[in-house]
């Protein structure tokens, strides 16, 4: 078994190899490849051991049932995205809300909510609700930053709500059901929509000129392009649809979560159709999630990899160890782990940095006596906290690129600035699920207590 000093020295390296710009997935071959000449002799047959078990973890990810959940859940966000449904049901939503102060902002945090049901991908949601809530928001004359904040912070609610790439992602690196995740993630998600719902509502009321002067300004303003009533219950009925058909099978054992992503995507291929989508549109989508899901595949291999080389090498139990006797209480090792998918978050990416610590993490919480349902939800939205985290960042930048036609000024730390709130936020709905895990635990254990 290795000693402590030699797994921080892995990781350090892995970590580092990821700063300075090395792609995550040959900087996890790179530390595995290292990790196994060690411990297997330090000769040449190391690096044939290597190519075996680099050739047989492919083989066995790319065969592996689960593995189709990404690409298929991403083509039912797309053809749904692409359908127009999302912006009918933002144009509704904003409709029903006309007396409410701040009621864009708010209608913007619903349809995040809403849209995340079917989409999965924070980034996609913050591309999307860019270009269809900002310009709405600068007609009514909000307070550029509140308007962008309130975009970005909400966005975030794509990785909590299922169905979730990230929470597929964690299912696949901890060998936990997807379904109960899903599950797990539904009341936390709502818990969160709505205390951004009350923020919004009480900064609105404590600064009327944020949302363009207040509700009288709101209502003065000559309303265009609205969506009619018929679209608007069109597009509602049919995410409804979606969100009972595919998470209300899994949930209800009717089929596997691959098999509710497949039926997923034929709904909304066939909503899409519906709505308009041409054969040129359809085939568009799905060459977009071929070339963002093989990435992320790609990703999960050497992920594979890495983890095996943790249990070959010792590594794990090493960095385990080094928690367990650290003689910290549990509170105080949790907050390490946030700290790190915080500083983690400055620099790479969501799925990045739950490839470098999900495996590692989620034994350790289990061993403190964390729910690892529960965990699952604390580590998700600890790492997406970590997108609106300085100079990265990654949900900021893509508000600030889907406005630049809209903004082409828009200082980027404007946008970091007016979304440290959602971060507070985000922050204490995490403290309350350490405390309170029953918040997350509560609906798997109903809805799998029996099936």
């Amino acid at each position: 078994m290795f000693e402590a000093s030699t797994a921080i020295l892995l990781v350090i390296s892995l970590i580092g190899l990821v700063v300075f710009g090395v792609h995550i997935a040959i900087a996890l071959g790179m530390t595995s490849a290292l990790g196994i000449w060690l411990v297997t002799g330090r000769d040449m047959n190391a690096f044939h051991t290597v190519q075996t078990m680099l050739a047989g973890t492919a083989y066995e990810a790319i065969r592996a049932y689960v593995f189709a959940v990404i690409p298929l859940f991403m083509l039912m966000g797309e053809f749904i995205g692409k359908s127009g449904t999302v912006t009918d049901v933002y144009r509704g939503i904003n409709r029903l809300l006309k007396r409410i102060p701040g009621r864009l902002a708010i209608a913007t945090v619903m349809g995040n909510a809403l849209f995340s049901f079917v989409t999965g991908v924070s980034i996609a949601s913050a591309a999307a609700f860019s270009r269809i809530a900002y310009p709405e928001m600068k007609r009514f004359n909000y307070h550029k930053g509140f308007a962008l904040g309130a975009i970005a912070g909400s966005s975030c609610l794509g990785m909590l709500i299922p169905p979730s790439v990230l929470m597929i992602v964690w299912g696949i690196l901890t060998e936990q059901s997807i379904g109960q995740i899903f599950a797990a993630g539904v009341i936390p998600g709502l818990m969160l929509a709505s205390m951004f719902i009350i923020y919004v509502f009480i900064r609105a009321l404590m600064n009327p000129e944020l949302v363009g002067g207040g509700e009288k300004a709101d209502i003065e303003i000559e309303e265009v392009d609205d969506v009619s009533t018929v679209q608007f219950l069109i597009s509602l009925g049919g995410i409804t649809l979606v969100v009972v058909a595919v998470l209300g099978g899994i949930w209800f054992g009717f089929f596997t979560p691959t098999e509710g992503a497949g039926a997923g995507a034929l709904i909304g291929l066939i909503l899409g159709i519906i709505k308009g989508m041409r054969i040129k549109d359809i085939i568009e989508s799905i060459l977009l999630v071929g070339k963002t899901s093989a990435p992320i595949l790609l990703l999960l291999i050497t992920a594979a990899l890495y983890s095996r080389t943790l249990a070959m090498t010792g590594m794990a139990n090493a960095i385990e160890g080094l928690f367990l006797d650290s003689g910290m209480a549990p509170w105080m090792i949790i907050t390490v782990m946030v700290a790190i998918w915080f500083a983690l978050g400055m620099i790479i990416d969501s799925i990045s940095i739950m490839l470098l610590t999900a495996a590692i993490f989620a034994p350790i919480a289990v061993k403190l006596g964390f729910d690892p349902i529960a965990f699952a939800i604390i580590g998700i939205i600890a790492i997406e906290a970590g997108l609106y985290t300085p100079p990265f960042g990654l949900l900021v930048y893509t508000v600030k690129s889907a406005i630049q036609e809209f903004e082409p000024d828009m200082n980027v730390m404007t946008i970091f600035k007016s979304s440290t709130a959602y971060w507070i936020i985000m922050l204490a709905g995490m403290i309350l699920i350490i405390n309170f895990p029953e918040i997350a635990t509560w609906l798997p254990q109903k809805l799998f207590a029996t099936g």
